[in-house]
């Protein structure tokens, strides 16, 4: 953690592709027009940057939490601004009960990997190293596996969604969790 207090912007810098997966998971649809995920995050790192002194946390995953929750108050203020509506703490813990579940899908999807208690120790790390492969994927790849490994959807709704057959889906799947999973593995040669 010495380096965290040597260098607050860096410690903060390595959750920016978390995230973003996360901001994009749970903008409000009639945001994703108006507004890029990378913005939200870009405005939750600067909150965070300058509440650095309040957290109190110890641990990456206390840290996650953090920003999760500094994130959910941005995507609620964002949905308030585009609504002019006043502020609303339901949907604030709302939006945080629900990053908070996608951040355990993403949680539960890199467990289903792992085979030794000492790999599972390892999994806040390897979340955060989850986060930053899935952003070097084709953007169309790294849409079907969030959609359907993070938000539950079958191929068929992915299908209905893209516009796109099923065929074709289940082959952008397979090519994207190949992808995703040598991306991985050239991380630990």
């Amino acid at each position: 953690m010495a380096q965290a207090a040597e260098q607050p912007g860096l410690a903060l810098e390595r959750f920016r592709n978390y995230l973003c997966l996360l901001a994009r998971l749970q903008m409000d649809q009639r945001l994703q027009g108006k507004l890029d995920p990378s913005d939200l995050v870009q405005q939750t790192l600067l909150r965070a940057h300058q509440a650095l002194g309040q957290f109190r946390g110890r641990t990456p995953a206390e840290q996650a939490a953090w920003l999760r929750q500094i994130l959910a108050n941005t995507l609620a203020n964002a949905a308030r601004d585009f609504g002019r509506a006043k502020r609303n703490a339901a949907l604030e813990r709302s939006l945080e009960a629900a990053l908070d579940e996608s951040s355990a899908r993403l949680e539960a999807w890199l467990a289903a990997d792992q085979s030794s208690p000492s790999e599972v120790a390892e999994r806040g790390e390897q979340l955060l190293r989850l986060a930053d492969r899935l952003a070097r994927l084709p953007e169309l790849q790294r849409e079907i596996l969030l959609l359907r490994h993070c938000e539950g959807w079958s191929l068929g709704e992915i299908a209905n969604h893209l516009g796109r057959t099923r065929a074709s889906v289940a082959s952008l799947l397979r090519r994207g969790l190949k992808d995703l999973r040598d991306l991985l593995r050239d991380d630990e040669r």
